[in-house]
Parts: structure tokens; C-alpha cells; sequence
């Protein structure tokens, strides 16, 4: 018997493309359901428990951006848009709401897939990211604990979605090295290449208004323009 990869929840309208993505993900031996509107969707998120959200945005009933708030609520399971906007603050809203990736219809199943392998390790993060036995990380008042996956920010748990706390790590780990644009966009979301960085400069951002809530407080996120980022030691 085939042992299925995870579950995958789909949440698309559109009956010719929904078929074409419920093919594909069979064929790859995922397990799945469909929710063909926003209801549909987040009763299904709070009972069916995904591993991994394909959202579309464009839905029936309530906009897929309030799925995306609606989710995030409740757990950090990775959401991938697949929407026919392409206008970059459709991007940029849907990825400070939480969303972790954006595909633009039409889009091909085999970038699909790839994005929803990615997806799928980000779910086993590696640990093999802290090169020593160390399992805690402290910066001045920023302590991660890499063995629960958990974020302090002076004694306080700071909620942070899988992209953030992913990000925030490879910071960690390089502390004081600056990581450039590519580094990150390959070792946070799997691309060997992009020159699209308004992923990890959304992230950066939702990033930095949690671990520097205010302009007083320690400023841990050094930017080089054109270049990338750097995690400052305090």
C-alpha cells in the first residue's frame, strides 16, 4: 500500500482548474479536500487540519484574504495563493496577513508541486540550521529556542507565522554575517533564483514590527539595500 505524503486542502472555485490540481496531487500520491468557497474553506481548516492551504483568492462568497486572516487565527500551517491577481499590493496584502507563498494563474502544476514540497519541509524544519548542540539562542532581550520553535522578546512569547520564525533562524544562525537577498530566498522558501524579493521583504517587515515594536527598542534587522540583511548581535 502507498503511504500518502500529507494532506493538502484546496480551496478553489473554479471547477476546470480545481480538477486539474486534484489530478496532480493524487498522481503524487498527497491526500486532499476541496472547498469550493470561503465557508467551505475554513470549516475544513478547523476540522480536516491540512499540512498545507492552496488558497484561491478570487472566491464565491468572502474574499480569500479573510481565509488567510481566519487561518493564521488558529494555527501557522503554510498557505500558497494561487490567484489570477497579479497587481503587486494584492501580493504584498495577502503576505502580511500570513500567507507564506503567491502564484500568479496561470501557473504550471510542476512549480505547483515544487511549491507544495517546499511547503511540506518548511513543516519539518531543519534543525540541522543550528550548527552546534546549543538549543538556545539569546541576543539581548530575543531568545529563540530552537527546540520548541519558540520566540521571546523580553521574558514575552512573540507569536510569529512559519516563514517569520524560519527566517528570523537563518538570521540567527549567521548572526552578524550580512545574508544576501538570494541566500535567503533559497534557504527560507526553497528558490534556487528569484528576482522577485517582495516575498522576503513582506516577511522582513511583519518580522521586524514583532521583535522591534517600537522605534526605543533594540533594532536587531540591519538592512544593506540592493544587497540583503543582516541579524545584529546586542
Amino acid at each position: 500500500m502507498i503511504q500518502k505524503k500529507g494532506r493538502v486542502l484546496l480551496v478553489e472555485d473554479d471547477d476546470e482548474i480545481g480538477k486539474l490540481v486534484i489530478m496532480a496531487l493524487n498522481t503524487n500520491d498527497y491526500q486532499y479536500e476541496w472547498g469550493k468557497n470561503g465557508t467551505q474553506a475554513m470549516m475544513l481548516i478547523a476540522s480536516y487540519h491540512p499540512d498545507v492551504i492552496l488558497l484561491d483568492l478570487g472566491l464565491p462568497d468572502i474574499d480569500g484574504l479573510k481565509v488567510i486572516t481566519y487561518t493564521r487565527k488558529l494555527q501557522l500551517t503554510p498557505i500558497i495563493i494561487i490567484s489570477a491577481r497579479s497587481d503587486e499590493s494584492d501580493k504584498i496584502s495577502a503576505l502580511d496577513l500570513g500567507a507564506d507563498d503567491y502564484l500568479i494563474k496561470p501557473f504550471s502544476i510542476a512549480e505547483l508541486l515544487a511549491r507544495v514540497r517546499v511547503a511540506f519541509r518548511r513543516n519539518v524544519f531543519l534543525d540541522s540550521n543550528v550548527k552546534d548542540d546549543r538549543m538556545l539562542y539569546s541576543n539581548g532581550p530575543l531568545m529563540i529556542n530552537y527546540e520548541s520553535h519558540t520566540v521571546l522578546l523580553n521574558k514575552t512569547h512573540i507569536h510569529l507565522t512559519n516563514i517569520e520564525y524560519k527566517l528570523l533562524v537563518t538570521l540567527a544562525v549567521n548572526n552578524n554575517r550580512v545574508l544576501t537577498h538570494r541566500y535567503l530566498l533559497k534557504h527560507v522558501w526553497g528558490f534556487e533564483s528569484s528576482e522577485d524579493t517582495s516575498l522576503l521583504r513582506v516577511a522582513i517587515a511583519t518580522l521586524r514590527k514583532k521583535i522591534e515594536p517600537n522605534s526605543n527598542s533594540i533594532q536587531f534587522i540591519q538592512t544593506y539595500i540592493g544587497v540583503g540583511y543582516r541579524l545584529i548581535q546586542n
